[in-house]
């Protein structure tokens, strides 16, 4: 039987690749700060949660022991922490490094924390420019890219069978940004209306968490030093993510298409972009992998999981908050309620 060793085991990806290997009949230990975020159906896979800073190199090198056969990085966020990733990869047949397509930039420089959105010219491949490398702050908008790309470089150049993953906008079960409450949310209002900006045509590629995992199982079975792209096999737009979660939950409403030159308040959703940002995903599949599904098939677990914590009280405090700085933009139903009582 094989093993693996997750470190950031019960976030959004972290658990996913957790059930993925178990159900595959691998021995998996993940590790994090707080057991009591272990989420239980990974208990119940016989997944082993193994109480460890990130920042605790000795506890995560008790934690390999001997070696494991995979080794998955979700939390590698600098140079610094690639450098510790580097060193335990030397104990395991083949590692991963969680990064992003926030790495990349377009012929001007911008990326996705600019100010000025990104223009590509057409899907984006592993060999597209990126950021430079720096050590600013990697919580901040400017320091999260330049932070990945240093900690690509130090992984990269160390020699190991390190295969770097970029993700876009990644859904599943345990996020907690979960992008899909805009839609949700508006439903459990009894939204009759849905406004969307740029009459809905925004792309920003999306990535399930257990297509993901997928990937994750085949760079498993061939060991490299890589970088590969990971992204849904489908980039639906704002108005295809809007049908599919009013789809799933059998709600229906008038669907109103705004111009750009509408009031930039209105219609906003996480999928909104001037220009598609979207990843080619080639180089994954010429290495054997194959997704689980299609957006609308791997977002479903995520709206049952959103909707049965607002059904039950949200006990365990998953669904944002009515204050929340990201998501409140979304739900100004006064504002929308005026524009649709002029124009309608």
């Amino acid at each position: 039987m094989a093993d693996a060793l997750i470190l950031g085991g019960t976030g959004v990806i972290g658990r996913a690749i957790a059930a993925h290997l178990a159900a595959a009949s691998w021995r998996v230990k993940v590790a994090g700060r707080n057991p009591a975020n272990m989420p239980a159906e990974l208990r119940t896979a016989g997944v082993d949660f193994i109480a460890a800073d990130r920042a605790d190199a000795a506890r995560l090198r008790a934690a390999i022991g001997d070696g494991v056969d995979l080794l998955v990085d979700c939390v590698c966020y600098t140079a610094t922490t690639a450098h510790s990733l580097v060193e335990l990869a030397a104990d395991a047949g083949s590692t991963v490094l969680m990064s992003s397509k926030a790495v990349y930039i377009d012929a001007a420089g911008n990326h996705a924390n600019s100010q000025v959105e990104p223009r590509f010219d057409g899907p984006i491949n592993e060999s597209a420019p990126t950021l430079t490398a720096n050590d600013i702050d990697y919580r901040s908008h400017a320091g999260y890219g330049p932070n990945k790309v240093a900690a690509e470089q130090v992984s990269l150049d160390s020699g190991q069978p390190i295969s770097i993953l970029r993700p876009s906008r990644v859904h599943g079960i345990g996020g907690s940004r979960p992008r899909e409450w805009v839609f949700v949310k508006r439903i459990l209002d009894r939204r009759t209306t849905v406004l969307l900006a740029r009459r809905g045509t925004g792309v920003v590629h999306t990535t399930a968490a257990a297509n993901i995992a997928a990937l994750v199982e085949t760079v498993a079975h061939t060991p490299g030093a890589r970088i590969l792209n990971i992204a849904d096999p489908d980039s639906p737009s704002a108005l295809d993510i809007s049908r599919t979660i009013a789809n799933h939950l059998d709600h229906q409403w008038k669907e109103v298409l705004l111009d750009d030159q509408t009031d930039d308040r209105l219609g906003a959703t996480p999928w909104d972009s001037a220009h598609p940002v979207v990843l080619d995903t080639s180089a994954a599949a010429a290495l054997g992998y194959r997704p689980t599904g299609d957006y609308a098939t791997t977002v479903a677990a995520q709206i049952d999981w959103l909707l049965d914590a607002a059904e039950t009280g949200d006990r365990s405090g998953i669904l944002p908050a009515a204050d929340d700085p990201y998501f409140g933009h979304f739900f100004d139903y006064a504002t929308e309620d005026r524009f649709l009582a002029r124009v309608c």
